[in-house]
Parts: structure tokens; C-alpha cells; sequence
């Protein structure tokens, strides 16, 4: 997993609520588990003018020259800045497998469903909870302002505005450590690999039944 330390970076805004993981990456995309290639899914029923199916070339479907990520002010973000509820719906992984494979290394909103926000940390995506008329404020700034950008430092628990202001945000101290480490669920047990060997060299010698191969 990537590690998340410092990201500054351009912020594109969907300015809805609610938005579920149906919207996020739609069903018919569910059947990889690579973890890669969903990026040009990435809200693919607002993206594009037709109907998208897994195998397509997506450089020849219509692009909807309305949704955001299709503008050209927002290309390249790195930071979704988004309303309430983010991530609702079902709870499927690929939402943020779709965001970070996109490009978006953190989503900040007034709240997140209980299941996408551990998702998101899993996978090397920070998403960040800030009060309802800071968000609302931050909205503002990046209409106003082309190319708005902020500056994200996890260890330091803060973003940096172009204007200089500071914001705080909490995160819990376990999920905080292992985005900077970059450790996802699997790289936490193998940190613990020799004393797993060791205690199935000493279960094989207790019951060597159990580890018999038929």
C-alpha cells in the first residue's frame, strides 16, 4: 500500500451529498479484484453519456462535459472535497480501489459511511472529517479560485491552504500510523511472519495429524 505522508495537490469538488459506492463505481464493474484498473470507472454513470461496460474503451465513450472530473480546471486532483455521507451504500473495497487508482490520495467531508472510511485507510486513501461550515467554506474557495490547491500533512494532522490558514483534523492514532508506514492488513501480519513460523513448526510437532497431506 502507499504510504500517505505529505500530499499537496489540486482539489476537485462534488458538491452532493449521500454519494453511494453504486455512484462511486457502478456494479457491472465488480467482477476484477486486481485492486487496479478502475480508474476511468471512477463515477462512470456521471462521467459519461452512455452506458459503460467492463472490457471497453473508454477513450471512445462520451464524455459528459458537466461533471466535474471532466472539466479541465479539475484534471489531475488528487483531493475530493465532498458533502456529508460520503461513501454510503453497499460495502464494497473497489470504491476506493476506483478512487486511488484515479488518482485522488484523499477525500474530505462532513462524514463518511463507517465502512468506506476503513476502507479508505486500508488502502492508502486519507479520509478526513472537518465540520460542515469549514467544508462549506472550502467550497467556496475552490469555485473562486482555479488551480485551488491544499497541502495535506498527516503527521501533522493538518491542511494548508493557499492563503496560509491551518486546518486541524483528527485521526485515530493506530489507522494514522500505518497510512504513514504504508501498511495495509497483510503487511501488518507479515510483520509478525517468523513468530506465525514458529508457532506452526511448534503446533506440526504437537499434532502432525493436523498438517498431514493426503
Amino acid at each position: 500500500m502507499q504510504a500517505f505522508t505529505v500530499v499537496e495537490g489540486l482539489v476537485a469538488p462534488i458538491d452532493r451529498a449521500n454519494i453511494d459506492t453504486d455512484a462511486v463505481i457502478p456494479k457491472q464493474y465488480l467482477k476484477s479484484v486486481k485492486r487496479t484498473g478502475f480508474g476511468p470507472n471512477l463515477f462512470d454513470e456521471w462521467r459519461y453519456l452512455d452506458h459503460g461496460e467492463p472490457g471497453q474503451d473508454h477513450s471512445q465513450r462520451r464524455q459528459n462535459p458537466d461533471f466535474v472530473l471532466n472539466q479541465p480546471r479539475y484534471q489531475g486532483a488528487q483531493i475530493l472535497l465532498a458533502r456529508k455521507n460520503f461513501g454510503c451504500g453497499s460495502s464494497r473495497e473497489h470504491a476506493v480501489w476506483a478512487l486511488a487508482d484515479y488518482g485522488f490520495r484523499a477525500v474530505i467531508a462532513p462524514s463518511f459511511a463507517d465502512i468506506f472510511f476503513g476502507n479508505a485507510f486500508k488502502n492508502g486513501v486519507l479520509p478526513i472529517q472537518l465540520d460542515e461550515e469549514v467544508v462549506d467554506r472550502l467550497f467556496r474557495d475552490v469555485d473562486a479560485t482555479e488551480g485551488y490547491t491544499l497541502k495535506i500533512d498527516l503527521a501533522a494532522q493538518s491542511i494548508t491552504a493557499a492563503n496560509g490558514e491551518v486546518i486541524g483534523f483528527e485521526v485515530d492514532p493506530f489507522r494514522k500510523d500505518c497510512l504513514l508506514k504504508g501498511l495495509d492488513d497483510i503487511s501488518l501480519t507479515l510483520q509478525h511472519a517468523d513468530a506465525i513460523k514458529a508457532y506452526e513448526a511448534h503446533r506440526s510437532a504437537q499434532a502432525p495429524w493436523l498438517f498431514a497431506v493426503a
